[in-house]
C-alpha cells in the first residue's frame, strides 16, 4: 500500500510539471492571453522590424492595447508594413502617435511601443501611423562602433 501511494504522488508531481511546462510555453509564444475583442486596424511602416513577429504585443504607456496582426513588404518603398490590431476599448489614441520597436525581457521578445501625441483627432480603422522608429539591430550598432574606433585610430 505504501508503494502505491508513492507512485500516485510521483505521478501527480509529473503531471503538475507537464502542466507547468505547457503554461510556460504558452506564455513565451504569446498564445496564453488570446483576446477576441473586436478592434480596429492601423498600419505603421518601418525601415527595419528586426525580429518582430505576428502576435507581438502593442503597448501604450506600458499597457497592452493591441497586437501585431500582419507584417508585409511594401513593394514600392521596400519597407515593412506592420498592421496593428488595436483593441476597441482603446479608441482615443491621437493621430500623431509615434510607434517604435523595443526589445523586452531576457528572451529578446520584440514589441511595438506607442507614444501618444497631442492631436484632438483619434486613430480610426485603416489609418497610417507616420512617425515610426525602426528596431535597433545590435549587429549594426557594434559594426558602427568598431568602424568609428578604427577611423579614430588613424
Amino acid at each position: 500500500m505504501h508503494n502505491k501511494n508513492t507512485e500516485i504522488t510521483v505521478g501527480m508531481f509529473v503531471a503538475a510539471g507537464i502542466v507547468a511546462l505547457f503554461i510556460l510555453a504558452m506564455k513565451v509564444s504569446n498564445l496564453a492571453d488570446l483576446n477576441d475583442e473586436e478592434g480596429y486596424r492601423v498600419v505603421a511602416e518601418f525601415e527595419n522590424i528586426g525580429g518582430l513577429k505576428v502576435r507581438s504585443p502593442v503597448t501604450l504607456a506600458g499597457v497592452r492595447v493591441g497586437r501585431v496582426e500582419a507584417i508585409d513588404l511594401n513593394s514600392q518603398t521596400y519597407n515593412a508594413d506592420v498592421t496593428l490590431n488595436l483593441y476597441g476599448s482603446y479608441n482615443q489614441i491621437p493621430t500623431d502617435t509615434a510607434a517604435s520597436i523595443y526589445t523586452a525581457g531576457l528572451l529578446g521578445e520584440q514589441y511595438i511601443g506607442l507614444e501618444a501625441g497631442a492631436e484632438d483627432e483619434f486613430l480610426q480603422d485603416g489609418d497610417v501611423i507616420d512617425l515610426t522608429q525602426p528596431a535597433l539591430v545590435l549587429e549594426q550598432v557594434i559594426g558602427q562602433f568598431l568602424f568609428s574606433k578604427a577611423e579614430g585610430d588613424e
